[in-house]
């Protein structure tokens, strides 16, 4: 831990093992080197702290990947959903950082459920995982016995009549449940897809879905899910519209609801989009 156990709550895990805990304060590429040394001796080394602060120890992320190290990343605290603390405190460049390391895997999950599931993926990746995971309260989504293998995603919404596909992550899946329940109430039924997994992504879902899609995540334009899905349409022959929501500004203190909307991510952002693109 990188002395946020209080914020992340690894703090519990820290009263259930006390043994199994290390601090290492505010030292982040410490924190990474200490990751790569336990998992040299056979242990199974996770190093947890605001993802934005993850960007401090690229250089020894970078390193990790050349030697081959098997280590879980756990990046909390992202995007401009974190709503008070600010721009500093803010992962906007996370997954454009993890998806360039050589062998990683970035997973970004929605609920609790799937968090579990993919902490346990991780766990059992055999190069780098980052785990992003998200600051706010959200509801359940899955259930215990929902599977979440790497490389995969959910379909949350879909029908024979969509006239658009979102395709979201993280917090940005409730964004786009939201906009989805808006416009279905207006006769436009649109998909969902929670695209747990940015790498590697499921590339034939998003294939198969219904065009046009509009990607949503709270995440720099560039690097991302928006960047992943356009590789995973681009295997195959390039067909349909894809437009792109994410953050473009600097952003400031406020509330979630409020960033993301000033962001152009939130649902009635979303929803507004979707009805110019099929009108």
């Amino acid at each position: 831990d990188g002395e946020v156990a209080n914020s992340t709550y690894t703090e519990f895990f820290q009263k259930e093992a006390p043994e199994r805990f290390l601090e290492v304060f505010i030292a982040e590429q410490l924190m990474v080197g200490a990751a790569v040394g336990l998992q040299v001796v056979g242990l199974t080394p996770v190093a947890a702290t605001f993802g934005a602060f993850l960007t401090r120890a690229y250089d020894f992320i970078r390193m990790a990947a050349v030697s081959g190290a098997r280590i879980v990343l756990a990046g909390s605290h992202a995007g401009v959903s974190i709503g008070q603390d600010g721009a500093s405190q803010m992962a906007l460049e996370d997954f454009s950082m993890m998806r360039s390391i050589h062998g990683s895997t970035v997973l970004s999950p929605a609920d609790a459920s799937s968090t579990v599931r993919l902490v346990e993926a991780a766990l059992d990746w055999p190069g780098i995982a980052y785990l992003r995971t998200i600051r706010e309260d959200t509801p359940p989504l899955y259930g215990a016995g929902d599977e979440f293998p790497i490389g995969g995603s959910k379909v949350l919404r879909q029908t024979a009549d969509d006239r658009a596909t979102v395709v979201a992550t993280g917090i940005t899946v409730f964004q786009a449940l939201e906009a989805a329940d808006q416009l279905k109430g207006e006769g436009i039924p649109v998909g969902v897809i929670d695209c747990y997994s940015l790498k590697p992504i499921d590339g034939e879902t998003l294939r198969g879905a219904v065009k046009p899609l509009v990607v949503v995540e709270d995440h720099w334009l560039e690097g991302g899910l928006g960047d992943a899905v356009l590789a995973a349409l681009a295997e195959d022959a390039l067909e349909g519209r894809v437009v792109h929501l994410a953050v473009t500004e600097m952003p400031h203190s406020g509330t979630p609801d409020e960033l993301r909307d000033a962001a152009g991510i939130s649902a009635v952002r979303i929803a507004g989009l979707v009805r110019d693109l099929v009108q």
